[in-house]
């Protein structure tokens, strides 16, 4: 697939994905309300549908990953309290201190390997204010990103997957999955959606990533907690009126996006396995999914990524010494053949 304009090969993220011909006539048709309302049917097609498929009671269709992960930590904590992710999580790197502006909440941060949290470190970093005569934060949150980004886009076996949330729940804590990327997951691993968010409070998925939309994700969970959602969706000034256009484009990813996220993987992997046979740094055991970080020598990340522009190949750097690939639904067999010569015309 392709219906992209320009003759450049975009591997900065799979972010940049523009809605394809169908996608626009199924935006076009759509039949909208004011989902302020409640009342745009398209919108609420989207948020059942999503909760359904995650085994979620109900869903709530919001502008952003940072605003889902946002509703979802506000939803579930109180100020004062601490939240426990991963050190180089999304929530942590990514969005903007939202966790401590917004809500009020510090952070526990766990190292993990390869983006993946051990269940034992999880449970050493949840703090109680209880019997700590009141020196600690209260621990009540922990937050899983599946896939993992930093981690170069792996992702978490089921069964730590399934022992983290039980480490939660004996410790007195909601769990949340930021699944920006869950259906990549769920796609290289061969296990449904609903079965990794088995035993988790809340998930958050994106749209607007692999799956080709142009904005928005959906928070999934128990109906209390999307209540509670809601208004903090509102207050964070995310109330939509007529975005049943976009819940469209949503429902048209469902429906046509899921399966070819395969291609996106081998497309991924076959530009790992032959940059790493150039000399790069590629640790093969994180392309699991749609992403590759190449290393490179230590200060020569911004130049690696201009030389292979130059070559109409873009990247982004990650530090100054490596950079990342992401293959979407834009980028083609032969979009890879000229990363690949982009690459070793850059060595």
């Amino acid at each position: 697939m392709r219906e992209y304009p320009g003759g450049r090969v975009d591997l900065r993220s799979d972010t940049v994905t523009q809605p394809t011909a169908g996608m626009r006539e199924a935006m076009t048709t759509a039949i909208v309300g004011d989902d302020v309302l409640g009342d745009d049917p398209t919108v609420i097609q989207l948020q059942d549908r999503l909760a359904d498929m995650l085994g979620k009671e109900s869903g709530l269709f919001v502008s952003s990953g940072t605003m889902c992960n946002a509703t979802a930590i506000r939803a579930q904590t109180e100020p004062g309290d601490e939240i426990i992710t991963e050190a180089h999580s999304h929530i942590y790197i990514y969005e903007g201190g939202g966790f401590a502006a917004l809500s009020g909440v510090s952070v526990a941060l766990v190292e993990g390997l390869n983006g993946i949290m051990n269940p034992e470190d999880v449970r050493s970093a949840i703090r109680k204010g209880d019997g700590s005569l009141g020196h600690f934060p209260n621990g009540s949150m922990v937050c899983v990103e599946n896939t993992a980004n930093r981690g170069g886009g792996t992702c978490y076996p089921l069964e730590t997957m399934d022992e983290i949330a039980r480490v939660s729940t004996k410790n007195n804590c909601t769990s949340h999955i930021d699944g920006a990327r869950i259906f990549n997951a769920s796609v290289a691993m061969g296990v449904e959606v609903a079965r990794i968010a088995e035993h988790y409070d809340s998930v958050s998925i994106c749209l607007s990533k692999g799956l080709g939309a142009p904005v928005g994700s959906v928070l999934v969970g128990s109906s209390q907690m999307i209540e509670r959602a809601y208004r903090w969706r509102k207050m964070f000034g995310g109330g939509m009126r007529q975005s049943g256009i976009l819940a469209a484009a949503g429902l048209y990813a469902l429906d046509n996006n899921i399966e070819r996220l395969r291609d996106d993987h081998y497309r991924a992997r076959r530009l790992a396995e032959a940059v790493s046979e150039m000399g790069y740094n590629v640790d093969m055991n994180q392309v699991q999914t749609n992403m590759v970080y190449i290393g490179c020598e230590k200060g020569s990340a911004e130049e690696m990524v201009s030389k292979l522009s130059d070559q109409g190949v873009d990247t982004l750097t990650i530090d100054d010494s490596s950079i990342r690939a992401v293959t979407h639904l834009h980028i083609t067999d032969e979009d890879v053949d000229r990363a690949i010569e982009a690459f070793a015309a850059s060595r």
